[in-house]
């Protein structure tokens, strides 16, 4: 290791990594792969195979039990908890649970990570809608969290998610609520921002989308081993 707490080059790098919750048993087991800056990868997994736990560990909401992971360049073992706010703040995350704020309408969640980091313009009022009318949501700016379905809620999160244009994005099942056609129209939202150089992790268990976009696939496989298993997209498909 660099001195400082740098890591060799990769914008993700799980080193031999084992997380299980308390004295359970493992959830994830000795993984080991590494994200290029730039990269589009699917995590597929049954229910329970520890997509989630891998997600929440890359946006460091929970710790190893075993092994190393870099963020960023960075061990995150050797990070103080301002370095880490300082960090997600280079994060996108949709997870499960969406966790908007009850008492701003859709547009003022979406439009909220620009105003943390102190972005007040008109062009910025007109980015926000443009980005709801994409997800399918352009009638519904004024509206609470609460009036909205989950659907509707989902999508919320997920233009909050990428209004910031993140170094990386995280994306829980993010089609998992949406039909077919709203879908196919979030992944080539994400795939677009992949093009401006945000790396993308999806956890999905659509076996479907991820033949369709053909991009590397992190597979966790049943038992109580899970480890990676690193696709890499078919000749002549849309990587």
């Amino acid at each position: 290791m660099a001195a400082g707490g740098l890591v060799e080059s990769g914008l993700v790098r799980f080193e031999n990594v084992s997380f299980r919750y308390k004295a359970g048993p493992p959830v994830l087991q000795d993984m080991t792969f590494h994200l290029q800056p730039g990269s589009f990868h699917f995590v597929l997994g049954a229910s329970g195979a520890g997509k989630s736990s891998l997600l929440q560990l890359m946006y460091l909401w929970q710790r190893p039990s075993e092994g190393r992971i870099s963020l960023f360049g960075r061990d995150v073992a050797q990070l103080t908890r301002h370095d880490k706010a300082v960090m997600r703040r280079r994060i996108g995350v949709v997870f499960q649970d969406f966790r908007l704020l009850d008492h701003l309408s859709a547009q003022e969640n979406v439009a909220l990570p620009l105003r943390v980091a102190g972005r007040h313009s008109a062009a910025l009022e007109s980015h926000v809608q443009e980005l709801l009318a994409w997800v399918g949501l352009g009638d519904y700016l004024d509206a609470l969290p609460p009036t909205l379905s989950g659907s509707q809620q989902q999508r919320v999160a997920i233009a909050r998610a990428v209004i910031a244009r993140p170094s990386l994005l995280l994306a829980d099942e993010p089609t998992g609520n949406v039909d077919d056609r709203i879908a196919l129209r979030l992944l080539y939202l994400f795939e677009e921002l992949n093009k401006m150089g945000t790396t993308v992790v999806i956890a999905t268990h659509n076996e479907n989308l991820i033949e369709r976009f053909g991009h590397p696939t992190i597979r966790l496989t049943g038992g109580d081993r899970m480890t990676p298993a690193v696709a890499h997209p078919p000749a002549g498909s849309r990587a």
